[in-house]
């Protein structure tokens, strides 16, 4: 029986007269409103605010996050953005006094002890990197894609190289291209193999003294290694360009391989995706890049670096790079988030590093061995962290999509995966499970989706059915949101 109750808006609860709060008398002399703001400043009526009890406002707020889905209450098999658990351990820690209620203006000696968290935070990541310059400003991945980008242009721009292009696979986050062209690049898109990895032949029939960058994810978006990664950067770096790495699938390989020692030059990371910062509703968000040492001189400063006063005691202050691109975020980067990273990596350690990217791997290549029958996967011998289905043969089979799959998911108490995409991959469902998931959860989610292939595809084709709204119109939801109560809402 689909539910057919909807959330009213709070708008709708307001009634006139109703308060959370009764102030006292003012106490002090009345002034006229016209001496405090004048009359041209103000509007001609109060704003219609909804009024309502204290009790009234928090029962709506808290009964409305009850129908959110997230890392604390249900599996994020979500494939494209990975979406890790975040420890609770590491939200005490970074809401420590003396870290959250830092201002950012304070003089350098008065903050040594956050320049070293943040100062160490730049170590770790390069060494993860393998390249071992490091700028934390980047306040997301495609920001720090961006970020990298400007570096590379004042890099070439500096030895009086012309290079226009940035190169990007068909199976590239849309991120690449659309950093690449904000940055000022062409952007060229070359064709996969039928393998699903770079077509070494089609690089080399685009690389030349007009190439500046090619971009690319390792593992790619199909959740394979690059196996001839070597080769690409061989082909790039001989023609002069720079090898970019998406630090997007790095929860598969850190601590086991680096993009420095594969021939990356530069890289970005997101912290939610690989080091659990928390990461919804478009924010907040890190994504610090780390580049090759020749490359460190473009950095946007500050940066933080490490001296010795005249004691001999380590001392951290913030430099700037001599030949900078400037700054491209306020302060020193979301700090938040980078605390939550930290906390992250010295909780792990190296060895536990390796250890969660070995679990996503291995949680990712069950998940796939336990729904290879059910659904094609064009790639399927094995994975990395993730890997991409195919409901193709279900669409012809019994009419059912890759989306209404999704959305019928949500019925089983499971968020969706991501679905049509990669674009290579006809009726896609991109699944990754990360590395703290039992087994138990993903046996589950596969029960699910078995379960959703042997329903009746009508049943299949109108879901979701239990939650409030079932299928808008996503396009026009995106473009025309309707933020009012129905009785306020006018034509156009």
């Amino acid at each position: 029986m689909r539910n057919e109750s909807a959330t009213q808006l709070i708008t709708e609860l307001s009634a006139p007269g109703r308060r959370a709060a009764i102030f006292p008398k003012a106490d002090i002399p009345a002034t006229q409103l016209d001496d405090l703001i004048p009359s041209q400043h103000r509007a001609s009526s109060p704003p219609a605010l909804p009024e309502l009890a204290e009790g009234d406002v928090v029962r709506h707020f808290v009964n409305l996050s009850t129908k959110n889905m997230s890392v604390d209450t249900h599996f994020y098999p979500l494939g494209s953005c990975t979406m890790k658990y975040n420890p609770k351990r590491h939200e005490r820690l970074a809401s420590l006094p003396g870290l959250v209620d830092l201002h950012p203006y304070k003089q350098e000696d008065s903050i040594q002890g956050m320049l070293q968290i943040l100062f160490e935070c730049q170590q770790i990541l390069g060494e993860i990197a393998g390249l071992p310059s490091v700028s934390l400003q980047p306040a997301a991945g495609a920001h720090g894609e961006f970020t990298a980008l400007l570096v590379a242009s004042a890099y070439f721009r500096d030895r009086g190289e012309n290079r226009t292009k940035v190169l990007f696979p068909n199976s590239a986050h849309g991120t690449n291209p659309a950093s690449a062209a904000l940055a000022g690049f062409d952007c060229i898109q070359l064709n996969s193999g039928v393998d699903g990895l770079v077509d070494l032949e089609e690089l080399k029939a685009h690389v030349d003294d007009k190439t500046a960058v090619f971009m690319i994810t390792n593992p790619n978006t199909l959740g394979l290694f690059e196996t001839d990664i070597g080769k690409v950067a061989d082909i790039l770096h001989e023609a002069g360009a720079l090898l970019y790495i998406d630090g997007a699938n790095m929860n598969a390989i850190m601590g086991r391989t680096r993009p420095g020692d594969f021939g990356g030059d530069m890289m970005h990371y997101n912290v939610h995706k690989t080091f659990t910062g928390p990461h919804g509703a478009g924010g907040p968000g890190s994504g610090p890049i780390a580049v090759r040492d020749y490359l460190a001189d473009y950095l946007p400063g500050p940066v933080v670096s490490k001296t010795t006063d005249e004691n001999g005691e380590p001392y951290y202050s913030l430099t700037t790079p001599p030949k900078t691109i400037g700054r491209i975020r306020s302060f020193f980067g979301n700090v938040s988030i980078l605390l939550r990273g930290y906390c992250y990596l010295r909780t792990l350690g190296a060895e536990g590093v390796k250890a969660a990217a070995d679990n996503a791997v291995l949680n990712a290549n069950y998940l796939m061995a336990r729904l290879k029958n059910a659904f094609d996967v064009p790639h399927g011998k094995l994975c990395m962290h993730e890997f991409v289905a195919s409901a193709s043969r279900i669409v012809k089979e019994r009419g059912i999509s890759a989306m209404d799959i999704a959305k019928r998911l949500l019925d089983k108490g499971f968020h969706a995966p991501t679905v049509y995409f990669p674009l290579v991959v006809s009726e896609a469902m991109m699944i990754e499970p990360t590395e703290t998931e039992s087994k138990e959860t993903l046996d589950a989610f596969v029960d699910a989706l078995i379960t959703i292939l042997e329903e009746e595809p009508e049943t299949v084709k109108a879901a979701p059915w239990t939650t409030p709204v079932s299928r808008p119109d996503e396009v026009q939801a995106a473009r025309k949101p309707i933020l009012t109560a129905p009785e306020e809402q006018t034509t156009s």
